[in-house]
């Protein structure tokens, strides 16, 4: 897929909307994590380089269109002032000033963006404080548009939305790719498409419900899909195995056994857990005992997967010529439940040498974090559900108008 990239657009001293993803974890008033905040900082590099007048924009949580004082972006300012200034220090570039605004649009804001000193970069109030960001409302798209000469997308964990910052504006304006959208868009290309096999994919995390169409869309085209986190109960469940007092969608227990179908129907091998730890409380969290998926106690809470398990999907992994992980396969956040994630984690690491590895976002992303071997993946996501259905070979809104 060819993509209208900013390095080919003419964007030298011009204003320029740039979508950047800073939905980042607050904690006390204070950025908790910076990973995307880091992520944005090659692109506005390159338009500090030009001298444009640069605009950020993003969202933080889910205010649904109302002001949330915590959930204003005003934290966000003082790291990316620090971090962009250390990052420009390396090519002897002179630091930039960011200015947290009070709002993304209206009067206001197109005065504070007229009279911006121009080596200042601005940074705007949470998008999502308005519901025409999300209704991707034209006039919110046109109030944004109004801002800027050009628009850049580097928010790639959003860009399977169509919101005003990520799909409205881009017909108002000539939209580009950013580095981190080229980045990822480049990289998936490998797994979505004729990806080297056999092809194996591991699906964790809590829920089915919100992977019913990547599912769908994943079946079909991977060799295998091995299963875990709290989703895999719902699949054991449907085929009759009780799976105690642990997290099950039960409304979910038709579609499961449509996805067992559809993988049979294409000769695609779905793996669900043969053992697996569980325990008696999550709060707080009680003892951990390991046990076949078919004695899973009355009062069990499945809690990860078993090392019978773990040492399946590890050989699997080891045959594979490209491998594409997310979600989590248990609470890993927990010490003595963290086992089948962080084998996981490492056995992708170690198959670097032999197959195209991709982590896609989100706890998946925390998870290689923590285990140590983010520098041994090919390929980490900033954006989860963007990578699932880009994975999947889902039309995603906001690359379509980036498309050359």
């Amino acid at each position: 897929m060819k993509l209208k990239s900013f390095r080919d657009a003419d964007l030298a001293g011009k204003r320029v909307l740039t979508r950047v993803d800073f939905n980042v974890p607050i904690q006390d008033g204070r950025v908790a994590d910076d990973t995307r905040i880091r992520a944005a900082l090659p692109t506005i590099e390159r338009l500090v380089k030009l001298e444009s007048r640069i605009i950020l924009c993003s969202h933080l949580g889910r205010p649904k269109g109302e002001i949330h004082e915590e959930l204003r972006l005003a934290p966000v300012a003082p790291v990316l002032e620090q971090l962009l200034n250390t990052y420009l220090a390396r090519n002897n570039i002179e630091p930039r000033r960011v200015v947290a605004l009070d709002d993304c649009i209206g009067e206001g804001i197109q005065k504070a963006v007229d009279e911006a000193n121009a080596r200042d970069v601005l940074l705007l109030e949470n998008l999502r404080f308005h519901a025409g960001e999300t209704a991707n409302d034209p006039q919110f798209a046109a109030q944004l548009a109004a801002l800027a000469d050009a628009y850049v997308s580097d928010a790639f964990g959003t860009v399977h939305r169509a919101h005003a910052s990520t799909e409205g504006v881009a017909h108002l304006l000539p939209a580009h790719a950013g580095y981190l959208v080229a980045e990822e868009v480049e990289a998936l290309e490998k797994v979505a498409h004729e990806p080297a096999r056999p092809f194996v994919i591991i699906l964790g995390g809590a829920k089915i419900s919100g992977k019913i169409d990547v599912l769908t869309g994943l079946l079909p085209r991977a060799d295998t899909v091995m299963i875990g986190g709290a989703m895999a109960n719902t699949f054991l469940k449907a085929q009759g195995i009780g799976v105690g007092a642990s997290l099950v969608e039960d409304e979910m227990l038709g579609t499961a056994q449509q996805m067992l179908a559809l993988a049979m129907q294409h000769g695609t091998e779905l793996l669900l857990p043969f053992d697996l730890v569980v325990t008696d409380s999550l709060d707080p969290p009680g003892g951990a005992s390991t046990v076949s998926a078919k004695s899973i106690g009355a009062h069990d809470i499945v809690v990860d997967i078993g090392e019978r398990t773990r040492e399946r999907y590890r050989d699997e992994m080891r045959r594979a010529r490209t491998v594409f992980w997310n979600g989590p396969v248990g609470i890993f956040e927990v010490e003595q439940f963290s086992h089948g994630t962080m084998s996981i984690a490492h056995a992708l690491a170690n198959a670097h040498n032999t197959a195209y590895t991709v982590v896609g976002g989100g706890e998946s992303v925390a998870a290689v974090n923590k285990a140590g071997v983010i520098g041994r993946i090919h390929h980490v996501s900033t954006g989860g559900g963007a990578s699932l259905e880009y994975v999947a070979g889902k039309e995603l809104p906001g690359i379509k108008v980036l498309q050359a």
